[in-house]
């Protein structure tokens, strides 16, 4: 979701901050934070605020908070993460991950674990009635990036949700179309699948970001394909700022563009 931090370094640290816009008048506030606490560990934080309206007319506010430890024993290293995302009224999840990887000059192999804690309450129809589940499920995945030259590089991702309840979907197909108007909603973290693939380029200071994603709703089985380009600038010798443009094609919630804009900074050794 984030920018990735720069290489560890003692005492270096990056703050930054941004905004996501769609088409639906879905928006996002963020602000991120990493810390390096020694020469191969790095500590990241992250907090963000989301809204938009929903198909039936109400607002909705989500909250997201993150964590994040890295330590990278060289040339094999762990991240361990915590994280929050939801509405006390419609869905929450808490999640725990972590990841065990080698890397090396060329290449970064990663074997991920996540566990998501949800409590959900599905509205009918009418919006008369409702009922509240709580469930979990396990995630396993794997990330692959390769340095596939001086100025570039590929980063693939994916991963497959085992849910603790089974999910019928026709009869949640009308529960998903009132939570569902872009990839801000809440529903789009319900997913049984996901996969990711792209390509980074850098021009000196500058970089580019393509990405192309996949990933299919556990509700009931709507798949959602996106694009999404980004384009880091720098302002000056410590601050970035990077632009971002993206189109999802969804079988939930129709076809939908988004902006983003964030400032980074960074400091330290």
């Amino acid at each position: 979701m984030f920018a990735s931090h720069p290489a560890l370094a003692i005492d270096a640290f990056m703050l930054g901050g941004g905004v996501d816009t769609d088409t639906e008048e879905g928006s996002s506030v963020a602000l991120i934070s990493g810390f390096g606490l020694g020469e191969n560990t790095w500590l990241s934080a992250a907090v963000a605020r989301n809204a938009l309206e929903l198909s039936n007319g109400r607002n909705l506010e989500s909250r997201y908070a993150d964590v994040e430890l890295d330590h990278n024993f060289d040339p094999v290293g762990v991240r361990i993460g915590a994280a929050y995302w939801g509405d006390s009224d419609v869905l929450e999840s808490n999640d725990w991950r972590a990841s065990l990887y080698y890397q090396n000059d060329r290449v970064m192999l990663s074997a991920d674990y996540e566990f998501r804690d949800f409590n959900f309450i599905i509205p009918s129809a009418d919006l008369l009635t409702s009922r509240e589940i709580m469930f979990d499920a396990d995630g396993i995945g794997a990330t692959a990036r390769f340095q596939t030259s001086a100025n570039t590089r590929l980063l693939i991702e994916g991963i497959k949700f085992d849910y603790s309840v089974p999910f019928r979907p026709l009869e949640n197909a009308d529960a998903a179309r009132l939570l569902s108007v872009s990839r801000l909603s809440l529903i789009n973290s319900l997913i049984d699948n996901r996969a990711s693939i792209s390509l980074g380029i850098d021009r000196g200071q500058k970089r580019w970001e393509i990405d192309i994603s996949s990933w299919q709703a556990v509700i009931n089985r709507s798949r959602t394909n996106s694009l999404t380009v980004r384009f880091l600038v720098p302002m000056s010798d410590k601050t970035d700022i990077e632009f971002g443009l993206g189109y999802d094609d969804s079988e939930l919630y129709g076809d939908v563009t988004f902006l983003s804009l964030y400032l980074y900074f960074y400091g330290g050794n």
